[in-house]
C-alpha cells in the first residue's frame, strides 16, 4: 500500500496504526468507555481490578474511561488549533509573499512583535484575562502557533513567486487568491504537510501542557494533562494513576513524530528517487 505514491516505511506504519488507535479511540469514546467522563464509581484511587482496570482517579472517576474521553479532548482541541493556524498563517504567508511589499512589511513586522514575546507567556496572559473556555483556548493557541506557520509559508511563497509559471499567471490578469490558491498552493504542500504534523506535536504537548498549569480545558471535561495534574500526589504513595495519561501523551506524540519522519524523508528526496523505502 502506498501513501502519497510512497510505500510508508515500518517506523511509518507503526505510527499511522498508533494515530489510527487513538482516533478511533476518540470517535467511538461513547461507545467504547465503560464509565461516563465524570461519573464517580468508586473510591479515590483504588488500585486496578475486573471493574476498573486502570483504577480510579483523585476522586473515585474510572481512569480508564477519563483517558478515553480524554483521548477525545485533547486530540480533538490540538487538531482544530492546529487546523486554524495553518488557514492563518498559510493565507497570511501567502499574502505577504504576493501582496507586495507594503503588506509584506506590515505582516512581517506584526508577526516579529508577536514573536518577541514568549509562546507560554502570552498565552497565559490571555487566558487569564479571557478565561480559559475551549473557544477561547483554541483561538489563542491558533493565533499565537498562527505566527510560525506564516514565516514557513512566506519562506516557501518567496521562492515561488519568482518562478515563471507565476509571472505568466500574473501577466494573464489573475488575482493574488488566484496566484496564491492554484499556482503557489499545490506547490508549496510538500513541506506545508510535514509542517502541520510538526505544529500538531507542538499544539497537543502545548494544550496539555497548559491543562497541567491549571489554564488549559477545564473540569468536568477529561483531558490528559488535566489528569496528570489532578493525580500527581498519587505519586507519593506509590499509585500510577499520573503514568496512564502522561503515557497516552507520550505515545501518541511519538506515533505522529514517526509520521513526520518518514513525510520530512519524502520530501528531502531528489526529484525522481525511487518510491521505495
Amino acid at each position: 500500500m502506498r501513501i502519497f505514491g510512497y510505500k510508508p516505511s515500518l517506523s511509518a506504519w507503526i505510527g499511522i496504526l498508533i494515530i489510527a488507535i487513538f482516533l478511533i479511540i476518540a470517535i467511538f469514546a461513547d461507545w467504547i468507555a465503560p464509565f461516563p467522563e465524570e461519573e464517580t464509581v468508586s473510591a479515590t484511587w483504588d488500585s486496578p481490578s475486573a471493574d476498573y482496570l486502570l483504577g480510579t482517579d483523585n476522586i473515585g472517576r474510572d481512569m480508564l474511561s477519563r483517558l478515553i474521553f480524554g483521548a477525545r479532548m485533547t486530540i480533538g482541541v490540538a487538531l482544530v488549533t492546529t487546523i486554524l493556524s495553518f488557514i492563518l498563517g498559510t493565507v497570511t504567508g501567502f499574502l505577504a509573499a504576493v501582496g507586495g511589499q507594503v503588506i509584506d512589511q506590515a505582516l512581517s513586522r506584526l508577526v516579529d512583535v508577536m514573536l518577541s514575546i514568549p509562546l507560554l507567556i502570552f498565552a497565559l496572559i490571555i487566558l487569564s484575562m479571557f478565561g480559559s473556555s475551549i473557544p477561547t483556548l483554541i483561538i489563542t493557541i491558533a493565533v499565537l502557533d498562527s505566527t510560525r506557520v506564516f514565516r514557513l509559508s512566506r519562506a516557501v511563497a518567496m521562492n515561488l513567486v519568482v518562478m515563471e509559471y507565476v509571472e505568466v499567471a500574473r501577466l494573464r490578469g489573475e488575482g493574488l487568491w488566484w496566484v496564491m490558491r492554484r499556482e503557489i498552493l499545490p506547490n508549496a504542500l510538500p513541506p506545508m504537510i510535514s509542517e502541520f504534523g510538526l505544529r500538531f506535536c507542538f499544539n497537543f504537548l502545548f494544550v496539555a501542557g497548559l491543562s497541567f498549569l491549571g489554564l488549559g480545558i477545564q473540569p468536568p471535561f477529561a483531558d490528559w494533562g488535566g489528569m496528570v495534574r489532578d493525580n500527581a500526589k498519587a505519586i507519593s504513595f506509590g499509585l500510577p494513576a499520573p503514568l496512564w495519561p502522561a503515557f497516552a501523551i507520550a505515545i501518541m506524540t511519538v506515533g505522529v513524530n514517526l509520521v513526520v519522519d518518514w513525510i520530512l524523508s519524502i520530501n528531502s528526496r531528489p526529484s525522481g528517487a525511487s518510491a521505495e523505502m
